[in-house]
C-alpha cells in the first residue's frame, strides 16, 4: 500500500512544481527571486507553528468525532494522532477525498468498517468548509467579484446541510438503489454511512466542530500574514483580515475545484487576489503563494508521509484485525 501511495504522492509533487514553475512564467521569474531573496526567513517559525497549531485542532475535532461515534476502541491517542496525520498525504487527491484512507487504517487498529468511519472524512470536510467561508465573509467586503459565489457557496451548503438530515428522503433513494444490480449489497453500506453522517451533522456536534474548524483554519490564516510581513508588509489589522480572506477565499475555490489539492486554482487565485487586495507585484504576489502553499499543504503532506511509515512499521502493511468484542462496525448514538 505505502509503494502505491508513493507513486502516488509523486505524481502530485510533480504537478505542484509544475504550478510553481507556471506562476513563475506568468509572473516575472526575475521579480519572484528578488522576492525570495529579500524574504525575512526569520518569520518561518511562526509560520509553521501556526500551520502546526491547525493540524493538532484538526486532530482534536476528528478524535471528537471518532470517540462521540464510539469508534475509538482499543485506539489510543498516539494511534489517533498517527491516523489524522498519515490522512494527510492524501490531502493532494480531488477535495481530499483520498483522506478515507484514515477509515482503512482505523480498520485495521480495530476493525471498524469502513462504511461506518468514512463519514467522519466527510464531516471534516464539510466543517473545513463551513468554516473557510465563514472566515471568507471577514473580509468579503474586500473583494467584491468574489461575492456572489460566495452566496452560491453559502446556499448550496445549507440545502446539503438539510437534505442530509432527511431520512425520509434518503430512505427513497436507498430503495432504488436496492432495486439496481448489486442494490441488495450495496444499499446496507449506504445506510450505515448515512446514520453515521447523520448523527455527525446533528446540530450540536456540528456547531462545536465548526468552531473548532474555525479557529484551526484561522492559525493558517495568521500563517498568510506572517508571510506577507515576512515580504516587507506593514503589519495591520486591515493586512489581518486580507490574508485571512485570501487565504480563506483561494483555499474554497481549490477545494470547490475538486482538482487535486486545488492544484493550479489555489495558486491562481491567491496571486490575483493579493495582486489585487494588497496590492503587490507579482513577483512578491507569487512568492507569497509559494511559500504558503508549501508551508501548509506541502509541509502537511510530509509529515503525513511520515507519519504513515511510522504507522506502517508499527503496525505492518497488511494486517487485518477481527472486530473486537462487541463490534464496531456500524455508529453507535452517544
Amino acid at each position: 500500500m505505502l509503494a502505491q501511495l508513493r507513486g502516488k504522492i509523486i505524481v502530485s509533487a510533480l504537478l505542484g512544481l509544475a504550478v510553481v514553475v507556471v506562476l513563475g512564467l506568468l509572473s516575472d521569474i526575475g521579480q519572484v527571486g528578488q522576492s525570495f531573496s529579500t524574504f525575512r526567513w526569520s518569520a518561518l517559525p511562526a509560520i509553521l507553528g501556526f500551520t502546526v497549531l491547525n493540524y493538532v485542532l484538526r486532530w482534536l475535532k476528528w478524535d471528537y468525532y471518532l470517540r462521540r461515534m464510539r469508534m475509538g476502541q482499543g485506539v489510543s491517542y498516539t494511534d489517533s494522532a498517527l491516523l489524522f496525520t498519515s490522512g494527510m498525504v492524501m490531502a493532494v487527491t480531488p477535495g481530499k477525498v483520498g483522506e478515507v484512507l484514515k477509515s482503512y487504517l482505523l480498520k485495521r487498529l480495530n476493525g471498524t468498517s469502513i462504511s461506518a468511519s468514512a463519514p467522519i472524512v466527510l464531516a471534516e470536510r464539510v466543517t473545513d468548509g463551513l468554516a473557510m467561508l465563514l472566515l471568507m465573509g471577514f473580509g468579503l467586503t474586500l473583494y467584491a467579484p468574489a461575492r456572489p459565489l460566495f452566496y452560491v457557496l453559502l446556499v448550496a451548503t445549507a440545502i446539503g446541510l438539510l437534505i442530509a438530515q432527511s431520512r425520509a428522503l434518503v430512505d427513497r433513494v436507498l430503495a432504488v438503489v436496492a432495486r439496481l444490480p448489486m442494490g441488495a449489497r450495496i444499499a446496507p453500506r449506504l445506510l450505515t454511512a448515512y446514520l453515521s453522517m447523520k448523527e455527525l451533522l446533528s446540530w450540536r456536534i456540528l456547531l462545536v466542530s465548526t468552531i473548532i474548524s474555525v479557529v484551526s483554519w484561522f492559525g493558517e490564516c495568521i500563517a498568510m500574514y506572517y508571510v506577507l510581513r515576512g515580504l516587507g508588509v506593514p503589519g495591520s489589522f486591515l493586512l489581518l483580515q486580507q490574508a485571512t480572506f485570501v487565504f480563506a477565499a483561494s483555499t474554497l475555490f481549490g477545494l470547490v475545484s475538486f482538482l487535486p489539492g486545488g492544484l493550479g486554482v489555489s495558486e491562481g487565485s491567491s496571486t490575483l487576489m493579493l495582486e489585487r487586495l494588497i496590492p503587490l507585484a507579482a513577483g512578491p504576489a507569487t512568492t507569497a503563494t509559494i511559500i504558503i502553499r508549501f508551508c501548509t499543504l506541502w509541509f502537511g503532506v510530509s509529515l503525513g508521509a511520515i507519519a504513515l511509515a511510522i504507522f506502517t512499521r508499527r503496525y505492518g502493511d497488511e494486517r487485518e484485525p477481527a472486530a473486537p468484542e462487541g463490534g464496531a462496525s456500524g455508529p453507535v448514538a452517544g
